[in-house]
């Protein structure tokens, strides 16, 4: 069994199960989060707490961040109780927040400046893949301190689900384009299923068909079924899939990249978060489409 400790911050609706998943595999895992009852959980499961991202950077030599935004990764860096001021030489964070490309690279600059290794490591899958550990990790930075903590990211998801995308920053492209294609297939899959419902075809069927041919996803799969069902209880926010979607907007005017279907998803966001239902899961950008069509 693994007896290396490994830090984790940010317990969250995907941190709590990753770092559940590190106890499973045997590893030694010290946690900080702001509210307690997570860390409850993870104390129940063997785990020990600190008081502060530096404690846990002077326990740990891997440290694991899964917070909201960039800002809230600057703050656990760089704060005076943070990680970088207690960091030690040789450290390998690995952040699965879902940031700014410019934050990672910055953020990556200054660890190796202390002589650490900063890789930004965001994750799809969702709350399902992180409770089943089949979480896709797309990464950026140093193939070598990736190298070195291969094993700990493969107690949280499939080894060849471990992409190396390129230097720092690169994780978080991919993510950014990983949202993309998500909300994309999300608007079409909704617009399909309120046709589907309007001509007075059932949607379940619909869906066992397109399963079976090119028009087959995952989001088919899972999301397909929330929409058609109702089932709007979140495996990632609204609030947060907005958060993201702003970061593409931002990145994509950036790079001079036309998105027009990005363009129309994001209109979708706003009209869900205009609706008051930021807590609900990001698949409710159905029932925007579903009352444009005239459909409970």
């Amino acid at each position: 069994m693994p007896a290396s400790t490994i830090g984790f911050i940010g317990l969250g609706l995907m941190g709590k199960p990753m770092a559940l998943n590190l106890r499973k595999k045997g590893y030694d895992v010290i946690v900080h989060n702001r509210s307690r009852p997570a860390v409850d959980a993870l104390v129940a499961a063997g785990a020990r707490t600190a008081g502060s991202p530096a404690e846990v950077a002077r326990a740990a030599r891997v440290i694991l961040t899964m917070l909201p935004d960039g800002p809230d990764v600057e703050m656990v860096m760089e704060a005076d109780n943070g990680i970088f001021p207690a960091i030690a030489k040789g450290t390998v964070i690995v952040d699965s927040s879902t940031i700014a490309p410019p934050i990672a690279r910055k953020l990556a600059t200054r660890a190796k400046q202390l002589g650490a290794a900063f890789l930004d490591a965001p994750v799809s899958g969702g709350e399902i893949g992180a409770i089943d550990g089949t979480l896709t990790f797309m990464v950026g930075g140093d193939t070598a301190a990736l190298d070195s903590v291969r094993d700990v990211l493969g107690a949280m998801g499939k080894p060849e689900k471990i992409v190396h995308v390129g230097e720092s920053g690169a994780g978080q492209i991919c993510k950014i384009c990983n949202q993309m294609v998500l909300g994309g297939t999300m608007s079409a899959v909704a617009e399909a299923i309120a046709l589907s419902r309007k001509a007075g075809v059932d949607p379940m069927k619909v869906r066992a068909a397109l399963m079976g041919g090119f028009a087959q996803s995952r989001v088919l799969e899972v999301h397909g079924e929330r929409m058609i069902t109702g089932n709007w209880k979140p495996g990632f926010k609204t609030k947060l899939f907005k958060k993201d979607f702003g970061i593409a907007t931002r990145t994509l005017r950036e790079y001079n990249v036309p998105a027009l279907t990005s363009a129309v998803v994001s209109q979708l966001i706003n009209a869900q978060m205009a609706a008051g239902e930021g807590e609900e899961d990001y698949s409710g950008m159905a029932k925007v489409i579903f009352r444009l069509a005239a459909l409970n």
